[in-house]
């Protein structure tokens, strides 16, 4: 077995590799955990990917299962690579917002689950055309506005597919940020409540009236338990260590128990549409 770059696929590569040589080995989860001196849950999540390998622990479980020197210091190396890309490689960083809309669009099509937060505007995958326009129309003009739209509207067709399941948290402030103008806002609240009536998406909105113990300074999108996804001014940031998606699986557990989902969601963002109508008459 050779090493090779390769981020998460590499560290399920080893996870693998490992649970079929302490199967070969006919050694229970357990008793590997015992005599290697770490815990049978962490044994699980390295097996499984879920979990960057320490090469301490790879090398004391090829010793453990009996593997041969050759195998052995290959699979210690390329732990020792990942956990060397956790340290120095964390973020990937990308620029132009077309070709972001289609790297994204890749990470929903491949994944059963999203679970997405936004505290300041309204989560991509919801937009509407306008609204888009609007967000994308701040940095882009022209060929690259359009493009970016288009790309951005060709990721919803991906709410279609029954088998993936969607969980879309906005902040009220989100939804209160007035872009464009009034009619635009009541039209995209109103597209956000028939998403929410799909069955595989759980929509829930934080109201300004509900007391929160957890803070979010920016929004984020966890792709299944494989990588996380934020934004900024410049640039978009990828992460896929395992222990940044922790981070953002814990906090997205937070916010998940402050917003209110369903029926609940659905009169909020009524209050809300409503308020821009009133808006508009004015």
């Amino acid at each position: 077995m050779a090493p090779a770059a390769g981020g998460t696929t590499d560290r399920a590569r080893v996870g693998r590799t490992l649970r079929e040589l302490r199967q070969r080995a006919g050694i229970g989860g357990t008793e590997a955990a015992r005599r290697a001196g770490i815990s049978q849950s962490k044994i699980s999540k390295v097996e499984t990917g879920q979990l960057r390998p320490d090469p301490d622990d790879v090398r004391a479980l090829c010793a453990i299962y009996g593997v041969d020197p050759a195998e052995r210091d290959d699979l210690v190396q390329l732990a020792t690579s990942l956990r060397a890309e956790s340290r120095l490689s964390r973020v990937v960083l990308s620029r132009g917002a077309a070709k972001l809309q289609q790297r994204i669009g890749r990470l929903e099509s491949r994944g059963d689950q999203l679970r997405s937060f936004q505290p300041a505007m309204v989560i991509g995958l919801l937009q509407t055309t306008d609204y888009a326009r609007l967000v994308f129309g701040e940095a882009l003009a022209g060929d690259d506005l359009e493009h970016a739209v288009v790309a951005r509207a060709r990721r919803q067709s991906v709410l279609d597919d029954p088998g993936k399941q969607f969980v879309l948290i906005m902040s009220e402030g989100a939804l209160r940020w007035h872009v464009g103008s009034p009619a635009i806002m009541a039209a995209q609240i109103d597209a956000i409540v028939e998403v929410s009536r799909r069955p595989n998406v759980r929509l829930g909105v934080i109201p300004w009236t509900t007391p929160v113990t957890v803070t979010c300074t920016h929004g984020f999108h966890i792709y299944d338990r494989a990588a996380v996804t934020f934004g900024t001014e410049t640039a978009s940031g990828v992460l896929d260590a395992v222990e940044d998606i922790a981070v953002y699986e814990r906090l997205f557990e937070r916010l998940d128990q402050a917003a209110s989902f369903s029926d609940d969601a659905r009169r909020e963002l009524a209050r809300i549409a409503d308020d821009y109508r009133a808006a508009s008459r004015e």
